[in-house]
C-alpha cells in the first residue's frame, strides 16, 4: 500500500480519543491536541500584531465632531473582540481561522466614515452591516453574489487597500510629506530629505520587517514592531525627542515623535479599559439617507469579498475544499463572520473577519477549530497588557502598514491585465483609492468602469445582473451631493 494509501486507512480506523476529540474531529483530520496546540500559538503570534496596529489607525480617525478614540481602550477592545469571536468560530464552524479588526475595514471607518458622522454612529454603520451579512449568509445569497463579481474585481479590491494601506504608513511616518503646493503635492520628507530620527526609525524598522519576512519568519511582522519599539525606547531615553505636536494641536517640534511618545510606563499590564462596549449611536440623521446607505453598501462590499475569499483560501490551505472551493460548514462559518462585523461595531473595535495569518497556523498543522481555543484564549490574555501597546511610536507602527500593503499588493499578480476591458476597471479600482484617500471611490470606480467598458465595446450579455445594481448604486453614491440637495429642497 502507498503511503499516500496508508494514510488515508489511517484516518478512517482511528478512533476518537474523548469527547472534545469527537467534537472537533481533531483525529478524524489527522491532527492531534499537540498539533492543533501548537498550530492555535503560532497563528496568535503572526496575529497579535493586530492588538497595536487597528487601535493605531483608528484613533487616527478624527470624527465629524472632532473627536477620537483612546488608544488603551481601543487596545483592549480590539483583544476582547478578536479572542471572543476567534473561540466562537472555531466552536461553531470547527474550522482553524483566527478572528480579529479587517484590515481595510477599520482604514475605511477612520479615513472615510467618520469625516461624516461621529465614532459611535460609525459603529452602529457596522453594526449595520454586520446584520445584513448574516441575512445574506443565512439564505444564501451572499455566495451567490460573490459568485456573480468578476474574480479581477475582486482581487483589485485587496490590492487598492494595500496601496493605500501603505500609503498611510509613509504618511505617518513623515517618509511622505505635503509640499503645501500644487505641483507637486507631496514629497520625500522635508525639503526631499529624510532628516528627522522617528522617520530614520521607521526606514530601519521597515527593513528589519521587510527581513524577516522575507525570511518567512513566523511573527515576523510582530518582531519587527517589537524590535522597532525596542530602539525607539532607547533612542528617546538618550536624545529626548519629545512629541511632534504641541498641546494647542500645532506642530511644535518638527524632529519630534508622531501620535505616542515610546517611554516606558509604570507597568507592562493592567486591568482592561472596556469604557467603549456598548458605546454605539443609531441616530443617523446627521447625513442623508442616500449616504448612510452607500457607507453600509461599500463596508458590507469590503466586508463581504475580502473574508469570503480568505476563508476560501484558507480551508484549500488545510485541505479541506473541494474544487469548487466550498468547505466543511460553509453557511455557518459565513453566519458567524456576519457575527463578527456585529461584534466589532458593539465594541468599536472595527467590523472583525478571518485572518489570512491563520495560514501560519494551518502550515503548522492545525486543522479544527480546537486550536482556535488555543488563539482565543492568547487574545483574551492579551487584554491585560494593553500599556504595552502604547509605547508604539507612531513611525514603527507606519513600517507594519507598509509591510501589510506589500503583501496585500502581491494578489495583482493572479490577475491577467492582457485584456484592456480588465486593466482599465482594475487599474482604477487600485489608483483612486490613495489618490481620493477613498476605499469606496477605488471600488466604485472600478465597478462603474467594468460595466461601462464591457457593455460598450460588445460584452454587456457577460454582464451579471447583480453588477448593474452595484454600478448603479455606485453612480449615486458618486452624485450624492447634489441628489441630497435636491431632495432636501
Amino acid at each position: 500500500m502507498s503511503e499516500a494509501g496508508q494514510e488515508t486507512s489511517t484516518r478512517e480506523t482511528a478512533q476518537p480519543k474523548n469527547g472534545v476529540d469527537r467534537f472537533f474531529q481533531i483525529t478524524e483530520r489527522g491532527s492531534t491536541f499537540g498539533t492543533e496546540i501548537r498550530g492555535g500559538l503560532v497563528t496568535f503570534v503572526t496575529m497579535a500584531y493586530i492588538v497595536i496596529l487597528n487601535p493605531i489607525i483608528l484613533t487616527s480617525g478624527v470624527d465629524v465632531e472632532g473627536n477620537t478614540l483612546a488608544f488603551p481602550a481601543v487596545s483592549a477592545v480590539t483583544a476582547l473582540t478578536a479572542g471572543v469571536m476567534t473561540i466562537l468560530f472555531g466552536i461553531v464552524s470547527k474550522l482553524p481561522f483566527g478572528f480579529a479588526a479587517g484590515l481595510g475595514i477599520n482604514a475605511f471607518l477612520a479615513f472615510s466614515v467618520v469625516g461624516q458622522v461621529t465614532w459611535p454612529e460609525a459603529m452602529a454603520i457596522v453594526v449595520i452591516n454586520g446584520v445584513l451579512i448574516v441575512l445574506l449568509a443565512a439564505t444564501g445569497l451572499r455566495r451567490m453574489i460573490f459568485d456573480a463579481v468578476p474574480v479581477e474585481l475582486k482581487l483589485a479590491i485587496t490590492v487598492g487597500i494595500g496601496l493605500f494601506i501603505a500609503f498611510i504608513g509613509f504618511v505617518n511616518s513623515g517618509f511622505v510629506t505635503s509640499t503645501g503646493q500644487g505641483s507637486p503635492p507631496v514629497g520625500l520628507g522635508s525639503g526631499g530629505s529624510v532628516v528627522t530620527i522617528p522617520t530614520l526609525i521607521f526606514v530601519l524598522t521597515l527593513v528589519i520587517t521587510g527581513i524577516l519576512v522575507a525570511a518567512k519568519v513566523k511573527g515576523g511582522l510582530l518582531i519587527g514592531l517589537v524590535s522597532g519599539t525596542i530602539i525607539s525606547v532607547i533612542v528617546e531615553a538618550i536624545a529626548h525627542l519629545g512629541p511632534r505636536v504641541g498641546a494647542d494641536g500645532e506642530v511644535a517640534n518638527p524632529g519630534g515623535w508622531g501620535l505616542t511618545v515610546p517611554e516606558l510606563g509604570s507597568a507592562p499590564f493592567s486591568l482592561p479599559d472596556l469604557s467603549l462596549v456598548g458605546a454605539v449611536s443609531f441616530d443617523l440623521g446627521r447625513v442623508g439617507v442616500v449616504t448612510v446607505v452607500m457607507l453600509v453598501f461599500t463596508l458590507l462590499f469590503t466586508n463581504f469579498f475580502d473574508a469570503m475569499g480568505t476563508m476560501t483560501g484558507l480551508s484549500r490551505e488545510a485541505g479541506l475544499a473541494d474544487e469548487k472551493g466550498n468547505f466543511p460548514r460553509l453557511k455557518s462559518a459565513l453566519v458567524v463572520e456576519g457575527v463578527g462585523a456585529i461584534a466589532g461595531g458593539l465594541t468599536s473595535s472595527s467590523s472583525n473577519t478571518v485572518f489570512i495569518e491563520s495560514g501560519a497556523g494551518i502550515g503548522e498543522g492545525a486543522r479544527t477549530g480546537f486550536a482556535n481555543l488555543i488563539t482565543g484564549g492568547m487574545f483574551l490574555l492579551a487584554m491585560f497588557f494593553t500599556p504595552l501597546t502604547q509605547i508604539v511610536p507612531t513611525e514603527v507602527a507606519a513600517a507594519a502598514l507598509v509591510i501589510v500593503g506589500a503583501l496585500m499588493m502581491a494578489q495583482i499578480k493572479n490577475i491577467d491585465l492582457t485584456d484592456f476591458r480588465v486593466l482599465l476597471p482594475v487599474f482604477l479600482t487600485v489608483a483612486v483609492m490613495p489618490m481620493t484617500y477613498s476605499i469606496a471611490n477605488g471600488i466604485g470606480a472600478g465597478f462603474v468602469a467594468w460595466v461601462l467598458v464591457h457593455a460598450f465595446s460588445g460584452r454587456a450579455r457577460q454582464i451579471h445582473w447583480l453588477l448593474w445594481i452595484v454600478a448603479a448604486g455606485f453612480v449615486v453614491f458618486f452624485a450624492r451631493g447634489p441628489l441630497e440637495a435636491l431632495i432636501a429642497s
